[in-house]
């Protein structure tokens, strides 16, 4: 069973083309016009060990913001669509990722409801530059829009950290590695992992 999608999008703000495979090795093809963007895109497949291949541009000259947002819901909409029924999954992950002064945690859990918790990141790194482009605040928009579109609840601690860089790269790094087991296959899960029946 192949659990891969590949999807696009068209609007008048960006042009976004995707495909992910769960079932990869991290290999990543990234580019958005965005730089840091495309390295915590390329941390993501690293440390879930997901396949990613991202092409996407927009009006960066504008800002980066729909670009970004538009790319994390596309990628929502394929890790829904590549999970299929959700049959034989671990369904949740957590992880703890440090990166020097910064250290992150995150939870995943692949139930079919999409909400976001985020928290900890310290007062005004929604203002900072990083790179000099892409500033703090779109963090949380891209782990909004993924939780959203993918159907998974994801929550997301800073737990310490002084550089904003390093921060946003210990978040990325910390969800790679929780989804990562979340959408792992377990032996010893039978069919659906829900007394519901269905995720």
């Amino acid at each position: 069973m192949s659990r891969s999608a590949s999807l696009q999008r068209r609007t008048s703000e960006s042009s976004i083309d995707l495909s992910i495979n769960l079932d990869g090795t991290g290999r990543a093809d990234v580019s958005t016009s965005v730089p840091f963007f495309d390295h915590l895109l390329n941390a993501f497949a690293k440390h879930s060990l997901v396949d990613l291949v991202v092409k996407a541009s927009g009006d960066t000259h504008i800002d980066v913001h729909h670009t970004v947002e538009d790319t994390a819901i596309v990628l929502g909409q394929a890790i829904r669509q590549a999970l299929g029924d959700k049959s034989n999954i671990g369904r949740y992950g957590d992880a703890t990722v440090p990166l020097d002064d910064a250290l992150a945690r995150a939870v995943v859990d692949v139930s079919g409801r999409p909400y976001l918790v985020h928290t900890g990141e310290p007062a005004g790194f929604e203002f900072h530059l990083i790179g000099g482009h892409f500033t703090g605040s779109m963090i949380r928009h891209v782990f909004e829009a993924i939780s959203l579109n993918a159907g998974i609840t994801v929550h997301v601690t800073v737990l310490d950290g002084r550089d904003p860089h390093h921060i946003a790269e210990a978040e990325f790094k910390a969800f790679a590695r929780a989804f990562r087991k979340a959408v792992e296959f377990d032996a010893r899960v039978e069919g659906i992992p829900s007394t519901k029946g269905a995720l």
